[in-house]
């Protein structure tokens, strides 16, 4: 075989190894993206490098399969369900107290489920996994929760809170929206109401 061959033959090799890595890449960019959706952005923009934010999100989902993470039970499931209703209603009366107690439900939620909840960074991590969906509705609300601290909270924005934390209690529940808390939606003389049952 002479050298010019041999040196096409190793080109065409070279061309085809680089063809299946650039399609193994794409094939890796958008199983991510699909899988965390609103959070690949994210952490691509605090990041400033897809390849580093897809490193990250690619650990967070090594570190999560190595987590014991469960369903709830029949039981837990009815159980944080009627919790949630109860705190739902003290909203009317104490609706900065019910917000912190929504937060409270949420981790107690994710302690049954095998979630490790001490460090918030990482829960927030964790939750990305497999909640992708709704842990921008929980950030939202921890951040809400965070600036009305330091301050008279307006009722609109603990109900707000509210319906945040519910999107991922629900989630995590892994079945129907409890009782009376399904859309955020409200008819008009519920909308006045400053709970957020509607």
């Amino acid at each position: 075989m002479s050298s010019g061959i041999i040196a096409v033959i190793v080109v065409v090799v070279i061309l085809i190894l680089a063809a299946l890595a650039a399609a193994a890449v794409t094939a890796r960019r958008r199983r991510l993206r699909e899988q965390f959706g609103p959070e690949y952005d994210r952490v691509v923009g605090e990041r400033n490098s897809r390849l580093r934010a897809e490193a990250e999100l690619t650990e967070r989902e090594r570190r999560v399969r190595k987590l014991d993470i469960r369903p709830l039970s029949d039981d837990a499931r009815a159980r944080y369900s009627a919790d949630w209703l109860a705190v739902q209603e003290r909203f009317v009366d104490s609706p900065q107290s019910a917000v912190a107690d929504a937060y409270e439900l949420v981790v107690a939620v994710l302690r049954e489920r095998g979630y490790p909840v001490d460090d918030d960074d990482q829960m927030l991590s964790d939750l990305s996994v497999e909640h992708a969906r709704t842990i921008g509705e929980f950030r939202s609300a921890r951040d809400i929760t965070a600036k009305t601290a330091t301050g008279a909270p307006a009722t609109e924005d603990l109900r707000q809170a509210m319906i945040h934390y519910r999107a991922l209690f629900t989630d995590l529940l892994g079945a129907a929206a409890p009782a009376g808390a399904s859309d955020g939606q409200a008819s008009s003389e519920e909308g006045k109401r400053d709970d957020v049952t509607a």
